[in-house]
Formats: structure tokens, sequence, C-alpha cells
């Protein structure tokens, strides 16, 4: 079973304002309209099987309504495997978490960039104890500042995982976005997961292939990020970029299975 990792869909009444602010932010002009049913068609047309996608709660209280979202999808579609979501500022986490577990949602998005908080800020520190062994947590990691003064980066993430080592933590964007220098740090050869979203089109080649060859296979996604960009071209692009074989590409394609 082929997955693609990193995906979003939104509600039809938000779904164009979502994606003016994400080009807004990156500078990367979307190429889906962030629908369901615009998401369904492009991972089928890619042979895609399932699509993981994530919702973060920018505020405390976008968390009922981004994981009753994520909920209502979950439920709707079989292709579709959808991430929760928590936030510090949200009292009722630990009710947040039981509610999202009791309708089989096993996984947390975080974008501490987004959310108004520091990953390695000590509120958080009950809630990774709380989903340690229970929910698989996909962080957003990086951005154009530098460690120290992002509220993500490579060393926050894995200190992370060295202070809850039985936390399964995706690090998304190939360890960090436009951090990957920071990544071939330390974080590269960890036993993070690590998914390819927003990151061919930014990435040279010789940080690429470096940051490959250091990470366990095993623990190398694939994402697409949709609908920043299209699943089978980033597909097309990762298997060119990197020469994979058919065989080496459906390995990273399926990577995801024993960690959904």
């Amino acid at each position: 079973m082929f997955y693609d990792i990193h995906t979003h869909a939104f509600h039809p009444k938000i779904a164009d304002k979502v994606l003016a602010q994400l080009e807004g932010h990156y500078g990367l002009p979307p190429v889906g309209t962030g629908v369901v049913s615009d998401l369904l068609t492009r991972i089928r047309r890619a042979g895609i099987d399932r699509a993981v996608v994530h919702t973060a709660a920018t505020t405390p209280d976008q968390v009922i309504p981004a994981n009753n979202w994520a909920i209502d999808l979950a439920t709707r579609y079989e292709e579709i495997i959808a991430f929760g979501s928590v936030h510090p500022g949200f009292d009722r986490w630990e009710w947040a978490l039981d509610q999202l577990e009791a309708a089989g949602i096993h996984g947390i998005k975080l974008h501490p960039d987004f959310q108004g908080y520091w990953l390695d800020d000590a509120a958080m520190k009950p809630i990774f104890e709380a989903m340690a062994g229970r929910f698989t947590v996909m962080i957003h990691v990086g951005d154009r500042q530098p460690p120290g003064r992002n509220p993500s980066d490579p060393y926050k993430v894995l200190n992370l995982h060295r202070e809850f080592p039985k936390l399964d933590i995706i690090a998304a964007h190939m360890g960090g976005f436009m951090h990957w220098q920071w990544v071939l740090d330390g974080l590269a050869g960890s036993d993070v997961y690590i998914d390819t979203s927003s990151t061919l089109c930014l990435i040279d080649d010789a940080t690429l292939h470096e940051i490959v060859r250091r990470h366990p296979r095993e623990r190398i996604l694939f994402g697409s990020d949709y609908p920043l960009f299209d699943p089978g071209d980033e597909m097309e692009h990762l298997k060119t970029r990197l020469s994979l074989t058919s065989g080496e590409m459906d390995e990273l394609l399926t990577n995801a299975h024993a960690l959904l």
C-alpha cells in the first residue's frame, strides 16, 4: 500500500483563504484547490492508496473544530488517514486526546511556528508524555529563521526524541524546512522519521543526497504537502532527483505502513 504521509484538505468555506495565507507565508503558489475531492483525484491519479491529512489548530479555540473535521474526514473517506491537533493553550488537551483516540485517530499534527509556541516549551512536556505510545506526531520543523530564533528546528526535535524515546516523531520537510544544514548536524541518522514534503523545490542536490545517505532509508517517508504540490509530480521529482529505481521508490511509498 502506497502512502502520502503529508497532505492537507480544508472545508470549502475556508479553502481559498487558507491557500492565500500559505502562499503569502511560503511564497509557493498552490497547485490544488485544497478541497477533499481534488486531493482524492490527485492521489488516485498518482497510484497512492492512502493520504494522511493534517490539521493544526492555530489557536486554542480551534482545537475542537479542527479535531471534529479530522474525525469527519476519517469517517467519510476510506482513502484518508486523518491526524488531529492539540494546543498547549487549550486546557482540555487531555480530553481532546481521549476524544481522538476513541474515534480511531492515532496521529497529531503540530505546527509550532503557526500555533504560536516553541517546540521545547515546558507547557508541551506533559502533552508529549501523554502522546508517547498512543499517537504518531507529525511536526512542522524549520523556517527562514535559524535555530535559536525559530520556534522549531532539528535540534529541538532531536532533544524531544531523546527525552521521549517512545514517542513516534515525523520531522516534516526532510527534517526541517530551510534547516537542512542543521539536519545534517545531528538529526540525520537518528531514529526520527522524516518526510520529503516541501523540500525538492528548494534543497540542493548535494544536501539532499547526503541526508538520504545518512538517514535510515526505512525512516524516510514520501510526502507531497498537497495542495502546495501535486503528489504525482512530487513522486516523479523525487525519483529523478535521487536516481531511484522503481523498487526504491516503492519502498519510500510504503515505509509509512508500519508506522501507521
